[in-house]
């Protein structure tokens, strides 16, 4: 075998590096010449290439033939090392490990060994964490690793290290011995020629001259020394008795240089470079390198195994030692001094400054003695009771508040007369609750929102991110944001992530998508319920008699006014019959209390809501525009209570900040918003809504009252009443009007419960002695059934009949909670703040409601004998009796994506079978399952394009129309990929809610693996869905990923 020395200085002579090692004053004199800076940095390179090729050369030994290993061990080895960068899901791990001829890894059988499996989350894959135990297999020059990977392993090591806070070296590892042929390779370590190029780097780093050495340079020289101590205390450890360890690098390292340098010996400049402050990154493996040196020299003095000597070296370490740990003692005690005289300055200080403001002291500890006294004196928040409406109503101490616009950073306050502040909102339309997908609005111009159907079969919906700016903000914002649109529009041709043309834009500060404004505002109540009201307010009969006279005079004189010059003989009777009820005035019209800027963004998002909500151009004029502002709020509260109970959480438990902020800025508008409308067109409204429960003259086409959600209709008659209330000054507050509309529109649920209930005997239950309110749903159930003419189900128990109404009112009381806390702004009970029992009771308390809902019919039985006698008389309910018609019954489910099987090959059987509809039995290229309601459609192809809006569309996104309201979420089969659409122009890929057993999603099954289905990524698709995010998803997805804006969304 060739000398080492020979070997070593052959690779010298190739690398052109022989000159610099034999030049004994090369720092010396190239540090000086900084002309020479380039030749110096070639030559570094150099020197460090050489020492990256003996690392390989002498380390590199996990080949069956060369160490002494299997082919296991080198799989291992690889897969620990790409572990080492970061943790890795299966396909990534297998694409970085190297094949076999076979082109296979062997990764299965030896992965178990060496890391642990972490499952999944809702997001992301299932990943190979390496185990700790194996990362002292960890080398730093691992062969397989490019530069980049080098870095990054060598930054993760370190940063687990130094969570483990353990020191930061990164010492080379034990390997295995060489197979016999190779053996004496480790000699290159102990080499006279490689200790001179150890030496003479490791004495540049002492010098610290300028460019004649890197810190990469020295770290490989540190980690052929710690490779050489390895091998040494390896050949120690593994040596039988009679043979003698010739491996003998420590004794080497120990001895000074010769004659004619007489350099330190290679031990003792590591002494000296340990403490170097230019050299911290590698004190910790400086450290280590010394520990195992001092190892090393115990187990040659304990053996017989030729002992090194005491040396000058070892004794300069000790002495080294000593000196460190008494220099540190020092510097420690200097510290501890200084800190206590820095104390005792500020003890100083503190006495001066009080001294000398003893008044200003004194006054500071009596307020807070006071307060303490104020706040053990005053009730507790938990001992009161809370009511959100009617006379009783909970006052609650008027609040400042201050909000800071993120545009201009200003800071303001809230108030009716100062420049409006707005949160960036998106309203959209929606199908989450819909009953009845099937019916849409044919012709919006002439469709008329004021009643909604129970099926919600299309509702307008709010969100906000929570950005507050000042409206003249925003304006300036959207202006720009425009103006930079059409500039990209004129030069690229390019759709985006947002649409201008309507409204669109991204929140300045979340980039989250929105479309219009929503204004902050102060409670409205407070702040038209100024007037002085009376203290005998009129129960409900009283209240329904004195809104009826109200209605009749203004109707009276509405026709009045439409036919001024027509003076007839029946004309003249009417002006004789009109009578106007005591303290109403007709001819007043209240000042609008809002400044201009807050009226301006009151229309601004009352006519955004109009536009998307109906699908039609703006227009602030029209009547529709107050009702699609309260159908809106309605909406969205029923949303929000749908999500809370299909989740389990409490109704008033920790909302997240933009979903209170949004719910409160949007009820808070909805009921301000008559203020900026025409009077006479929201007194209409409040009309025609009472008049769908309690008849009046004008017998219009009204609904039936299964044909009405009783929430719209309460959240309209309460926004809508303000606009008639405004002009009664005969005492009766707006406090009394909420609490009788809201116990008329409670009864109405009550008997659209009854009418609806599917109600199943149970003998068991006849054991149980019936309650009061079993006896009393019982008593109303056959008043219905007596004016149904007995069409109703003869029912001897009510216990069913209680259980139903309870059951089916809850979500009704729920969502008005909710409205009138956010209306009223009384604080919630702390009872209700929690999950767990259903809250009846609490519910019923704080709205004012008796916690037997009959008694509401009870206490006012002779009009509610009338009203039920003309809710069950009508025609439509007898049709629906009689079986011709179906109704909504209550509680309604909620609606849920579709159920997805098991296993994913069942839906590709369900896929190859699927034939496109109009090319004649051909399979579909791309089928493409609906998620909503499961519809399988012909996806990405000319053949199912159909017209929509004047453009040719694809299968999905005419389907999202008629489906989703534009909104559509679809299961790409053939390629495992989750498609979200809004539109025609937005859309992106999301993953989708199959794995393999690895945690992975195989988009475009191009792994093959069987694929299982993740209920809780499932889960998480449907919950976007439920919380109207598809749409704010789509939006993030394409700012993050542009290519995502080139695709034809529309073609799909």
């Amino acid at each position: 075998m060739m000398d080492p020395n020979h070997f070593l200085m052959i690779m010298l002579s190739r690398f052109e590096l022989y000159q610099i090692f034999s030049t004994p004053d090369y720092g010396k004199r190239f540090s000086s010449e900084t002309t020479q800076k380039d030749v110096v940095q070639q030559n570094n390179t150099l020197i460090e290439e050489m020492l990256y090729l003996i690392i390989m050369l002498v380390g590199e030994r996990f080949n069956p033939g060369i160490g002494q290993v299997n082919a296991t061990d080198e799989i291992k080895r690889e897969i620990i090392h790409q572990l080492s960068i970061k943790p890795m899901a299966h396909s990534e791990l297998v694409k970085s490990l190297p094949e076999d001829e076979n082109k296979e890894t062997g990764m299965e059988s030896v992965i178990e060994e060496v890391a642990h499996f972490k499952k999944p989350g809702l997001t992301g894959r299932g990943m190979y964490e390496l185990k700790p135990e194996c990362a002292k297999e960890f080398n730093l020059y691992f062969y397989h690793f490019s530069r980049a990977e080098q870095s990054k392993a060598e930054e993760a090591q370190r940063k687990l290290k130094r969570q483990n806070k353990e020191d930061t070296a990164l010492p080379p590892p034990v390997l295995p011995p060489f197979c016999p042929l190779f053996a004496s390779l480790v000699n290159i370590l102990q080499s006279d020629v490689m200790l001179c190029i150890m030496r003479t780097i490791l004495q540049w780093a002492v010098e610290h001259n300028g460019y004649t050495w890197s810190e990469s340079m020295l770290q490989r020289v540190l980690h052929l020394i710690g490779m050489a101590l390895q091998e040494e205390k390896q050949h120690l450890e593994n040596v039988m008795e009679e043979h003698i360890v010739t491996f003998t690098f420590t004794q080497k390292i120990s001895k000074p240089g010769e004659a004619p340098n007489n350099s330190p010996s290679i031990l003792a400049m590591l002494e000296t470079l340990q403490n170097a402050p230019y050299l911290e990154v590698h004190k910790d493996t400086i450290r280590w390198i010394l520990k195992t040196f001092n190892t090393i020299k115990k187990m040659r003095e304990s053996s017989s195994v030729s002992p090194v000597a005491e040396t000058e070296g070892t004794i300069m370490e000790e002495n080294s030692r000593d000196k460190d740990k008494a220099e540190r003692k020092r510097k420690a005690e200097i510290a501890r001094l200084r800190r206590e005289k820095i104390m005792a300055q500020m003890s100083e200080m503190q006495r001066h400054f009080i001294d000398e403001n003893k008044e200003l002291f004194q006054q500071t500890l009596e307020l807070d003695v006071s307060t303490s006294a104020a706040l053990d004196n005053s009730p507790m928040i938990s001992d009161m009771t809370f009511t959100a409406l009617g006379p009783a109503q909970t006052q609650v101490p008027k609040q400042r508040q201050f909000v800071t616009c993120i545009l201009c950073q200003e800071e303001q306050e809230v108030r009716v007369e100062s420049r409006a502040m707005v949160l960036a909102a998106f309203v959209q339309r929606s199908t989450v609750l819909s009953k009845n997908r099937s019916k849409f609005i044919q012709d919006p111009e002439k469709y008329d929102p004021l009643f909604m159907h129970p099926n919600l079969s299309c509702g307008t919906h709010t969100s906000s991110c929570g950005h507050i700016m000042h409206a003249h903000c925003w304006q300036r914002y959207f202006d720009s944001v425009q103006a930079k649109e059409q500039r990209r529009q004129q030069r690229l041709r390019l759709h985006t992530s947002y649409d201008v043309e309507n409204g669109e834009f991204l929140c300045p500060l979340c980039e989250c998508l929105s479309n219009t404004v929503i204004p902050l505002l102060f409670p409205p109540r407070n702040i038209s319920n100024n007037r002085l009201n009376f203290s005998d307010q009129p129960n409900l009969i009283q209240w329904i008699r004195t809104i009826s006279q109200q209605i009749k005079a203004l109707q009276i004189l509405r026709k009045e006014e439409s036919i001024p010059n027509i003076v007839s003989s029946k004309n003249s009777e009417n002006m004789g019959e009109l009578q106007l009820p005591e303290g109403f005035r007709p001819d007043f019209h209240p000042k609008n209390p809002y400044s201009d800027s807050i009226k301006e963004m009151l229309t601004t998002f009352g006519t955004a809501t109009y536009k998307v909500g109906l699908k039609v151009h703006p227009n602030e004029e029209d009547p529709r525009v107050p009702i699609m502002c309260w159908g809106s709020c309605a909406y969205t509260i029923q949303s929000i209570e749908r999500i809370l109970s299909d989740e389990d959480k409490p109704l008033f438990g920790p909302l997240p900040c933009r979903l209170d902020d949004c719910l409160r800025s949007l009820t808070r508008f909805a009921a301000a918003h008559w203020t900026v409308a025409l009077l006479s067109v929201v007194q209409e409204h409040f009309c025609r809504l009472f008049a769908s429960l309690v008849e009046g003259d004008n017998h219009e086409d009204l609904p039936c009252i299964l044909d009405i959600d009783m929430f719209h209709l309460l959240v309209g008659l309460v926004l809508a009443f303000p606009a008639l209330q405004c002009q009664d000054f005969s005492g009766i507050s707006l406090e009394t009007g909420d609490l009788h509309i809201f116990h008329l529109v409670t009864m109405a649920h009550i008997v659209q419960i009854l009418l609806t209930s599917c109600t199943e005997e149970n003998g068991m239950d006849q054991e149980t002695p019936a309650g009061e309110e079993e006896l009393a749903v019982l008593a109303l159930y056959k008043t219905l059934r007596q004016y149904t003419g007995s069409a109703l189900k003869e029912i001897p128990s009510g216990w069913h009949l209680w259980r139903n109404v309870r059951a089916g009112i809850m979500p009704f009381l729920k969502c008005s909670a909710l409205f009138f806390h956010y209306l009223n702004g009384v604080p919630s009970p702390p009872e209700i703040q929690v999950s767990g029992t259903s809250h009846f009771e609490h519910l019923c308390n704080y709205l004012s409601l008796p916690n037997n809902l009959i008694c509401l019919f009870q206490e006012n039985n002779e009009i509610m004998t009338l009203l039920i006698k003309s809710w069950c008389q009508n025609t439509e309910v007898k049709r629906y009796l009689e079986g011709k018609r179906d109704a909504i019954s209550y509680p309604r489910e909620s609606n849920k994506l579709i159920d997805l099987p098991e296993d994913y090959s069942s839906l590709i059987n369900q896929a190859s079978n699927f034939s496109c509809p109009k090319s004649g039995g051909d399979k579909s290229r791309a089928p493409t399952l609906c998620l909503v309601c499961g519809t399988l459609l012909c996806s990405q192809s000319y053949c199912c394009q159909t017209e929509l809006e004047g453009e040719d569309v694809g299968a999905c996104t005419a389907h999202t129309y008629t489906c989703g309201s534009g909104v559509g979420i679809f299961l790409r089969v053939r390629e495992c990929q989750v498609l979200f659409l809004a539109g025609k122009t937005k859309g992106c890929f999301y993953s989708p809610p199959y794995l393999d057993d690895y945690g992975e999603t195989d988009q475009g099954l191009r792994r093959g693996n069987p694929l299982h289905l993740c209920k809780e990524r499932f889960k998480k698709i449907q919950k976007l869905w439920h919380q109207h995010s598809i749409t704010e998803e789509i939006g993030h997805a394409q700012e993050a990923n542009q290519t995502l804006v080139g695709i034809d969304w529309q073609h799909l």
